[in-house]
């Protein structure tokens, strides 16, 4: 059996953390910033996790099983 090939787009935009969870950058601060008030555009500088549901394909992509 081939190994998998770690898909490159996804290893740029997601790390996984010591438990095993997948991190993830939010979306919404590339432009538009001027509607959004300062509180919400410091929340959103802040990286997220993916949901549980999404996290199995991410770690296929990222090829770690």
């Amino acid at each position: 059996m081939p190994k998998l090939k770690t898909n490159r787009g996804a290893a740029k935009r997601f790390k996984l953390t010591g438990t095993g969870k997948v991190k993830r950058k939010k979306s919404g601060l590339r432009h538009i910033l001027t509607s959004k008030s300062n509180a919400q555009k410091r929340g959103l500088r802040k990286s997220g996790l993916v949901s549980d549901s999404d996290s199995r394909a991410v770690k296929r992509m990222l090829a770690c099983g």
